[in-house]
């Protein structure tokens, strides 16, 4: 499995490519992980771009905050963001009407994936 960093290079090089993936998202994704492969990252989407950032340079208008391990099975499609929220191994702070659009950002990791 690639780490956590490969991962959000791989949807940073996605919505540069197609920035249609987050189409109609206004938006900053702030990821907090922690455990093995721990690190900030944000997702930043605008009307007419969409990159990664590493660290926290935006005040995000969503925060996750979670395990990278369950962060990595959550992109890979292995752990459901609702069941790891429910069960509070995904915690968020912030918009969470953005959180449930998450899925369409992420799902530009499993794209390049394939």
């Amino acid at each position: 499995m690639p780490s956590v960093k490969e991962v959000f290079a791989l949807i940073d090089q996605q919505l540069k490519e197609d920035i249609s993936r987050a189409e109609g998202i206004v938006a900053v994704y702030q990821f907090n992980l922690s455990g093995a492969d721990a690190g900030v990252y944000q997702v930043v989407l605008r009307p007419d771009a969409g990159f990664v950032i590493e660290g926290e340079q935006e005040t995000p208008d969503c925060t996750l905050s979670m395990d990278s391990e369950d962060f990595k099975k959550m992109v890979d499609g292995e752990l459901n963001g609702t069941e790891a929220f429910m069960s509070g191994r995904l915690r968020i702070d912030g918009d969470m009407g953005l959180a449930l659009r998450l899925q369409e950002v992420l799902g530009a990791y499993n794209s390049a994936k394939q």
